[in-house]
């Protein structure tokens, strides 16, 4: 398929809405390569690891914000297909909200990237897996449907499914879930609000995100400006880096206006994140 012709079908659409998750395998299988060439030298540009230091391989590395750091990750928010899967779930005008570039260590429990009600702006997570992944080697897992805060089934799983051993005598990995066994080209996407994880795998896996969301109501601007004042434990004092900023088209500034202009409070909050922690936050 030609990256310039890409939508999302109905039927794809459908499905997000139900359980919460897309998949479209080896979509950017074209621009992979160079996806990993960027990662690799932001990391190398911050030091190899957490916070300016080296992965040790011991904890997860993490920075955010993260493709605002290269030109070439930059300009994802510019490619077709990303902006096909974009304006399909979120809109024309949608929101992009930040990135984190992470190495992973170990195990991620179930968790939800957010608490969002149905009736808030919608929140997505577009992730990029730079390594092959099996379902024992680190491999994304989701449990459909959990989005659907609400709902007995999601709001039984928000309670239980991080205390599966308490809840229900099992594993983490056991619980059940759609597990992406991905290769670099592939790519995932979810609501904020599905149920995730990820076990197994080695010591520096390599993946990051984007963020996105629909843009908010003028009524609703104190909830964007709290949520991004939970940026604050990365120790950034604005959501976008220079490079983001500065190479962004009229097009990518649609995605960028809304939180350029509500992101005022965050270098006071940063300031006095770094006060009380000992080290920016490793997600």
């Amino acid at each position: 398929m030609n990256q310039h012709d890409f939508t999302i079908t109905d039927s794809e659409l459908n499905f997000f809405k139900t359980f919460g998750y897309l998949s479209f395998p080896q979509l950017m299988a074209d621009r992979i390569t160079a996806i990993q060439d960027a990662f690799e030298t932001v990391w190398e540009e911050r030091g190899g690891g957490h916070n300016g230091k080296p992965h040790e391989g011991t904890a997860r590395s993490c920075i955010v914000p993260f493709i605002d750091q290269s030109e070439e990750l930059s300009s994802l928010l510019d490619d077709p297909r990303i902006l096909g899967i974009a304006n399909a779930l979120l809109g024309d005008d949608f929101n992009y909200m930040g990135s984190d570039g992470n190495f992973y260590v170990g195990d991620t429990g179930w968790h939800s990237d957010g608490g969002h009600k149905l009736e808030d702006p919608m929140h997505i997570k577009i992730a990029f897996y730079l390594d092959p992944l099996t379902r024992d080697t680190g491999a994304l897992r989701v449990i459909p449907g959990s989005h659907l805060f609400g709902d007995q089934y999601a709001d039984a799983l928000s309670k239980q499914a991080g205390k599966s051993q308490d809840f229900w005598e099992i594993h983490g990995k056991e619980v059940p879930a759609t597990v992406f066994e991905t290769t670099p080209g592939d790519l995932v996407l979810f609501n904020h609000n599905t149920k995730h994880a990820a076990f197994g795998g080695g010591a520096r896996r390599r993946m990051f995100t984007m963020n996105l969301c629909q843009r908010y109501p003028d009524d609703k601007l104190d909830k964007l400006q709290a949520y991004i004042a939970g940026s604050a434990r990365f120790w950034i004092d604005r959501k976008y880096g220079e490079k983001m900023i500065g190479t962004a088209t009229p097009e990518r500034w649609v995605h960028l206006e809304q939180v350029r202009a509500n992101d005022g409070h965050l270098a006071e909050l940063s300031r006095q994140a770094q006060e009380r922690m000992g080290e920016p936050s490793r997600g």
